[in-house]
Formats: C-alpha cells, structure tokens, sequence
C-alpha cells in the first residue's frame, strides 16, 4: 500500500490516479516484461525532456456517452472537453520525436493515438468564458440581445434616477433603485405607498416601506423579461451546437481519454523510478 501510494503521488490526473490505485501484482511475465519497458522508456524521456503533466484529463466517459445520445452538454461539461483536448495537444507535442530517425519506443503508439482536436477546444474557450458566463461573441443573435438588455436597463436607470431624486423623493425611505422578483423597484415609505402608482412586489420585515415598481416603467421591465428569455434560449442553442461539434470528436475525445490516462500511469511510475 505504501508503494501505491507513492505511486499515485505521480499521477496528475484523477484518472490517472485511480489506475495507479488499482494496480495489482501480475503473474504474466509477457505483461510484466512489457510493463518493465513502458516504465524504462518513461524514464528515459524524463531525463532526456523533463516531466509531463496529465491535468485536464478529467474523467468525461460518461460526457462522451452522453454525446454519441446526441445530448447537449452543459458549460462546465463543454469546458472540460476543451481541457481535455487541450491536455492532448501538449502531451502530443512532448511525445514528438526529437529526430527523424529516432526509434520508436514502447510509448509511441499511445502518443501516435492522440488527437489535438484544436478547432474544438478553440471554439468552446472562444464560447464560454467561465462556467457560469457564455462570451458576448459566441454568436450575433446573442451580443445583441445583451445589447438590448444593457440598452433597456439604461433607459430603466434613467427614468427611475428622476424619481427618486425629484418626483418621488420625499416619499422613498432611501434614494436608491433596487431589485424585487426581478423587477426594478423604489423603496416607498408606507405612510406615501397611494402616493406612488404601480405594482407593490415586497414589503420589509417592519411593514414601513413598500418596493413599488412605478406603473412608468412596467413596459420596460417587461421587455427586460423578455430579452432574458431570449438571452436563455440562444445560450441553450449555442451549447447545443457545441455539443454538436463536440459529438463529431466522440471517438477521438474517448481515444484520447484512454491514451492520457494510460501514459499518465506509465509516466508516474518513471517519476516513481526517477525519485528512488
């Protein structure tokens, strides 16, 4: 157990990780022969290029079955592919021959599997940002309902910063604009609440003031809702296209998750070589 966990301390990826954490004395002396060459030639391109790292092979067997059932993935799931892809083009780019005549080793055909798969990652990161937040660029149809929206809400600002600074001052426990169900609100002091004409959407704990959204600005609150649903459903549409994308690669995503997490198991046992 002391061994493994040395072992697994040279992973760099979960996946790789667990194969370590699995591993079990072998009986078969063709297996344990071609095990021994896999790690002398690990270590020979360490010293000769320095370590290796796995991450961003994250374990996505599942997003990739979800994939060849033509689903749509999410961001976060989208992002990992990228990762994963991106992990492939560096390792591929370390597995490199240094020389055209240099000889093939054990580890050549795993490095010969990999699939950069760069227009796919390129084309996620150019999409999401972050898993929370889709780029404005990601398509047309979308930078311009955000430009909607941010226009919308300007106009929104504008009207409601002359009420609460002139008009409806003296009513507003405070000179502020706030949020209530998603909607812009004013807080009105109770006592003025018949003074201010539109749709009560909270009250405070205390009873002593009332968020009113101003009749004024009803329309463009709802064009705000309705701008939100749009920005929703063009999200949706881009994260299916991805997936789409995504789903062509199926096939070179899975080699390339079983190529990294194979060299990343053999790799670390080198590393393990290389620190004795």
């Amino acid at each position: 157990d002391k061994i493994i966990a040395l072992l697994t301390g040279h992973a760099s990826s979960p996946l790789g990780k667990r194969k370590c954490e699995e591993l079990l004395p072998d009986c078969d002396i063709t297996q344990i022969e071609e095990a021994q060459q896999q790690t002398s030639d690990a270590l020979a391109r360490l010293l000769r290029k320095g370590r290796v790292t796995f991450q961003g092979n994250y374990d996505l067997y599942r997003t990739i079955q979800n994939l060849n059932l033509q689903a749509s993935l999410s961001a976060p799931e989208l992002l990992r592919i990228a990762a994963l892809a991106e992990c492939a083009a560096k390792v591929k780019q370390y597995g490199q021959k240094e020389r055209e005549d240099e000889p093939d080793d054990s580890l050549t055909g795993f490095f010969d599997v990999l699939v950069p798969l760069t227009s796919l990652s390129r084309e996620i990161r150019r999409c999401i940002i972050s898993e929370e937040e889709i780029a404005d660029d990601a398509s047309s149809a979308l930078k311009h309902i955000r430009r909607s929206i941010m226009l919308t809400g300007e106009k929104i600002h504008q009207q409601l910063n002359t009420m609460v600074n002139s008009t409806y001052r003296t009513y507003l426990q405070d000179a502020v604009i706030t949020m209530r169900n998603n909607r812009y609100c004013i807080p009105v002091k109770s006592e003025y609440k018949g003074m201010v004409h539109g749709m009560v959407h909270d009250q405070s704990k205390a009873g002593s003031t009332f968020f009113i959204e101003p009749a004024a600005i009803v329309d463009l609150n709802n064009k705000i809702q309705e701008l939100s649903v749009q920005e929703a459903e063009e999200i949706e549409r881009i994260l299916a296209q991805l997936s789409a994308m995504a789903a062509e690669d199926a096939d070179a995503l899975l080699a390339n998750q079983n190529a990294l997490t194979s060299l990343d198991f053999i790799f670390a046992k080198g590393g393990l070589a290389l620190s004795q």
